[in-house]
């Protein structure tokens, strides 16, 4: 069997048996097509039931001159579940993965916006445009219910509950939660939905997805990057930021404000609240004001 077939079998195994998206299944793929690419540059013919410890450490040499500590962590990690893969399979019997240590990274922590920041990013989009109300729509929806860029373009008329103020989202490996949503966030998503949207010729199987672009198609990942780049360019905001961004400042403006960890983990869809506990290092400052405020020890 060649390295593609495997790598059909491997996709077929995160989508069904994991549940993964189809997102996290290109990424965990094109880790193993840099390691075939190594092998044809270097005119090297193994499989991957095959393939020796010592190739793959050159391999990880050869990238660990290419990419930074944090990338080459991503590419190591996604080899390492690739082979354990066909451990489980019994296509091998140990991973040549096993004695490469992944660097060491540290713990990098988001980006954040300030209300003000986000207030003048909403504020400088031209409304005179059909896409003005939508791109006001989509910044109040990230940063109003902590979505993630996947979820927001996903995300389904029939998924909005206003009536009783939530909006069902469907997050990583398709589990599905329900955000609670604000007057504001739900006011513009409504203008956007009522006035501007009936008016788009919408392509067959978009009938039920909320936010298009001009060809009544499904807005794209990259599109909504390109919007939120835009908008900091246009306020002179000099930081680096993404639609991420957004749900980054919602954990954070939301744990400043006296928000506990396990609802915003709720919220955020996070499975383990480790990975929200990320939010709490932003702002040593509000932690000591919590510690004096509350501790019986003040």
């Amino acid at each position: 069997m060649k390295w593609n077939n495997y790598i059909k079998d491997y996709q077929s195994y995160l989508r069904i048996e994991r549940g993964l998206s189809k997102n996290t299944i290109e990424n965990y793929t094109f880790d193993i097509e840099r390691l075939c690419l190594f092998l044809e540059n270097n005119q090297i013919e193994v499989s991957p039931v095959k393939i020796s410890d010592e190739t793959v450490q050159d391999f990880i040499y050869t990238v660990s001159k290419e990419v930074n500590p944090r990338s080459q962590a991503r590419i190591i990690s996604g080899l390492k579940s690739f082979f354990n893969y066909l451990i489980f399979e019994d296509y091998r019997n140990d991973s040549p993965l096993e004695l490469i240590e992944t660097p060491k990274t540290g713990r990098k922590l988001p980006d954040t916006l300030s209300v003000q920041e986000i207030d003048s990013l909403i504020a400088a989009i031209d409304l005179s445009k059909n896409e003005g109300e939508r791109n006001r729509a989509i910044l109040e929806a990230m940063y109003g219910c902590g979505l993630r860029v996947s979820e927001l373009i996903s995300l389904k008329i029939s998924d909005l509950f206003f009536d009783e103020g939530f909006i069902k989202i469907t997050g990583k490996g398709n589990k599905e939660r329900f955000v609670p949503i604000g007057k504001l966030t739900k006011k513009y998503i409504e203008i956007y939905k009522n006035e501007i949207r009936p008016h788009l010729i919408i392509k067959k199987g978009f009938e039920d997805t909320l936010f298009l672009n001009r060809r009544g198609n499904q807005l794209t990942r990259a599109m909504i990057f390109t919007i939120i780049k835009d908008l900091a360019v246009k306020v002179g905001l000099h930081k680096n930021i993404s639609p991420h961004t957004l749900r980054h400042s919602f954990a954070t403006h939301l744990l400043e404000n006296g928000a506990d960890l396990r609802s915003i983990q709720l919220m955020l869809g996070h499975e383990s609240i480790t990975t929200t506990e990320i939010y709490v290092h932003l702002d040593r400052s509000f932690l000591k004001e919590v510690m004096h405020t509350f501790h019986p020890r003040k």
